[in-house]
């Protein structure tokens, strides 16, 4: 059974930081690519970074580069999103996925976390 399990959402002011954390189990962890998403009230799903099977190489959304780094441990089977310079449009909940291939596309990721919460307030 596949478990994709995210931690280290909270509540911060803008221009804090925060870092979560996804933690896999049950997947060959260093065949898959590794998404996080996130999600605001009213709005569809967005794909916000990637992060390829070795790690070599990751892509981000406009809105967030420079400010959010994403990470991969293969030995630990974990994703990390390290998140800077939050602002309150960055409020959402956060989810890990996992994909065979590289994509922004949240229909062909696999799997996926039950999710986090992130709050930024002005």
């Amino acid at each position: 059974q596949v478990q994709l399990v995210e931690s280290g959402g909270g509540s911060v002011q803008a221009g804090g930081s925060l870092r979560l954390s996804c933690a896999a189990s049950g997947l060959t962890f260093s065949s898959y690519h590794m998404g996080w998403f996130r999600q605001a009230p009213g709005k569809e799903r967005e794909f916000v970074a990637e992060i390829s099977w070795r790690g070599g190489s990751s892509y981000y959304i406009d809105s967030v580069k420079g400010r959010f780094t994403i990470s991969r441990d293969n030995a630990k089977n974990t994703v990390s999103l390290q998140m800077n310079s939050l602002k309150p449009e960055d409020t959402a909940v956060y989810y890990c996925a996992a994909a065979p291939i590289s994509t922004g596309r949240a229909y062909e990721y696999d799997y996926w976390g039950q999710g986090t919460q992130v709050t930024v307030s002005s």
